[in-house]
Order: C-alpha cells, then structure tokens, then sequence
C-alpha cells in the first residue's frame, strides 16, 4: 500500500503571535500557508491561535481556574503534526512560544501503555517570521525542545522568512510570497508529511 495515498493525518498549527484576533499577523499568515501545503499531502487540521485563549502559566497538563490549555492540548494529542508558528522578538521566540513549550514540558511525565511518551509518533514543525536575523537561532531554541518532549522532527522542518535589518516590512505585508519561502514551506510540507505517515506505520519501539 502506498503511505503517501491512503494514511489520512491530522495536523494542528499553534500560533504564537503577541496579538489576539482579529489583530493582522505574519505567523497566522505563514502557519496558514503551511497547512495548505500540508494539504497538498492528504493532511488536515487546524490552526489556534494561542493568545486568544488563556493558556496558564506553569508545567503542568492541567492548571485549573480556567486554564484552556487541555483542550488545546487534547487537540495536540489527537494529531499525527505540530506546526509551531512564532515571530521573533529581540532575537528570540515570543514568550508564548516559550509558554507553550513549557505546558508541553508535563509530556515527559505521561507515557503510554509501553512506557512511551504520548508525543511519541507525532512530527512537528515550525514556522518564523521577523524583521531581522535570527530565524536558526529561534528555530534551533524550538527544535530542541520540541525534540526534548517527544516530537520527531524530518529534515528542513523550518519555514521562515526574516526582512531587512533596520526596516519595518512584516511578512504580511509582501505583494506576494517570495519564491524561496513558498519552497521551502512546500518542502517542509513534504517531509513532514512523509516521516508522519512512517511513524504511524511503524512505531516507536516501547521504552
């Protein structure tokens, strides 16, 4: 059987703009155009964008007092891919990059019937934008702790774009997506696709 015809996968894209809707954003835009090429390989989902929702502090599955993270986290859990979608901010994710990393840091206290991490299986990715330099470095910080909490990561599984040093320009306000970023997203779409539906196939081994 051809994986890359008849597995059907899900994918959710975290957004972690500081602005709330309906407030523009470069990261919804780019995490948006990732998840239609995703599309273009049998994937659907969704995209939430965190600062609409009050996601606690803290690194735990479940903060109470109103915390929305468990069901943002069950969405997660219920998808083959994670797309992580930040601006950068003095040359670093947004702290709400950060604060999902750190509700995503209670995964390593959840295991499955054999002893592996519920994140196991399931492939992320990431999207930056920014006005300067910097999008390794931001992307490096993500990878590795999505990486940490049991997230798979295929080869170029970044997408970004980052404008002139010094100017104002916002990804979203391009007439059109330069040619190089519309590439590498639809690569990262690619890969990502592809090593989800291997690990679906075959699984981790138990822990």
């Amino acid at each position: 059987m051809d994986l890359n015809t008849h597995t059907p996968l899900r994918a959710v894209a975290l957004v972690c703009t500081l602005s709330p809707s309906p407030a523009p954003s470069s990261s919804q835009l780019l995490a948006e155009q990732t998840m239609a090429a995703l599309a273009e390989h049998g994937v659907t989902g969704k995209t939430i964008r965190i600062a609409d929702h009050d996601v606690k502090p803290g690194v735990k599955t479940d903060m109470g007092d109103g915390d929305a993270w468990p069901e943002i986290r069950d969405t997660i859990l219920g998808c083959d891919i994670l797309i992580l979608a930040t601006p950068i901010w003095l040359g670093h994710p947004s702290s709400i990059a950060q604060r999902v990393l750190e509700r995503l840091d209670a995964e390593l206290g959840e295991s499955d019937d054999e002893g592996r991490m519920l994140t196991y299986g399931k492939v992320a990715a990431v999207c930056v934008v920014g006005n300067e330099d910097g999008a390794h470095k931001v992307s490096a910080d993500l990878f590795q702790g999505l990486n940490d909490v049991g997230f798979s990561l295929a080869p170029n599984a970044v997408t970004y774009w980052v404008g002139e040093a010094m100017q104002g320009t916002d990804y979203q306000d391009l007439d059109k997506t330069p040619e190089k970023t519309a590439a590498t997203t639809a690569t990262l779409a690619a890969n990502t696709a592809h090593l989800a539906r291997r690990l679906k196939a075959a699984p981790y081994p138990a822990s």
